[in-house]
């Protein structure tokens, strides 16, 4: 084993960067632009030549290091292929055989939600445990799943996608995806707004949430830790999909946490406690006490898990 690896996550305006030791020590993080521009044909040699500097600039030899570990936002293939990544314009990406081309080190790929699950399970929220599940709840919903240490990519790149697992067989507008009543279309941030102009289309009850012009999530969570009658109807109506379909992927993984990240999480343990109670109403009996918890890496969940993966190879 070397004594550094890298660890890239790679967003869609930015590209998080961390040199690690193979202990788990950051050394040291950075970011540099997403270029996205031509198809995104710039992002892979420009995080190839970040790295290639960053050697240079603390004068170390490619044989200290193990390799890089990189998440991307797209389903990624056991071969480290992506079919495509909408957010940086890319269609089909070798993105493992080009990032070692151009940095003649190592390299592994996975999905950032994946990525991130597994930088939880290794030194965040969820440290030392074999078996997570992430949520992570944002203007989308994504997920991870780790097993017995591992990430759950499965055939097509697509495990973990929890956001997309279908809640509402009644919905009739579509998601992102294409589909009809994912997870997603509720328990976002741009979820909740949803479930809340529908809530309030549909009562006359006074509401805190009427006064704003242009209703936000993080609106609806205030309202909602304040005790907002028709905010905490809101809540329960998220929480009881979230919770449920989290009880329905415990009884397929039996986590020893589940994880919740994402700006929505900021609104903390009321959240929790929320997506906790529909938890535990509809989990298997022997998940019932699996404890709900808050990511606790943020923004460095990503390049913590991709260091991981390249430092498991190694090992």
């Amino acid at each position: 084993m070397g004594k550094y690896c890298f660890g890239i996550d790679v967003g869609g305006t930015s590209v998080k960067c961390g040199l690690f030791q193979t202990d788990g020590v950051l050394v040291e993080k950075w970011e540099i632009p997403t270029r996205k521009e031509n198809s995104g044909e710039a992002i892979l040699p420009d995080i190839a030549k970040t790295i290639l500097d960053k050697i240079a600039e603390r004068k170390l030899d490619k044989s200290d290091i193990d390799g890089v570990g990189i998440g991307v936002p797209g389903p990624v293939n056991e071969r480290g292929e992506v079919p495509c990544a909408v957010n940086l314009f890319w269609g089909f990406k070798e993105v493992t055989k080009e990032l070692t081309e151009l940095t003649g080190l190592p390299s592994k790929a996975g999905n950032d939600a994946n990525v991130a699950a597994l930088g939880e399970a290794w030194k965040g929220a969820a440290a030392g445990s074999k078996n997570v599940i992430l949520v992570t709840l944002g203007t989308g919903v994504g997920g991870g799943i780790i097993v017995d240490g591992k990430i759950v990519g499965g055939a097509h790149g697509a495990g973990g996608e929890i956001g997309h697992a279908a809640v509402n067989h009644e919905e009739k507008e579509a998601c992102n995806c294409g589909n009809c009543g994912c997870l997603e279309q509720y328990a976002s941030a741009t979820g909740i707004v949803r479930v809340a102009q529908r809530t309030l289309a549909a009562t006359e009850e006074e509401t805190v949430l009427r006064k704003f012009t242009k209703l936000s999530a993080k609106n609806v969570l205030d309202a909602f830790k304040e005790g907002d009658k028709v905010a905490c109807d809101v809540m329960a109506q998220v929480g009881e999909m979230l919770g449920g379909t989290l009880a329905m992927f415990a009884c397929v993984t039996d986590p020893e946490a589940i994880v919740i990240g994402g700006g929505v999480s900021k609104a903390g343990q009321p959240l929790i406690d929320c997506i906790q109670k529909y938890y535990k109403k509809y989990a298997f009996s022997a998940c019932k006490e699996t404890p709900i918890i808050l990511a606790n890496l943020g923004n460095d969940a990503g390049i913590y898990g991709s260091a991981r993966m390249v430092i498991k190879e190694a090992q």
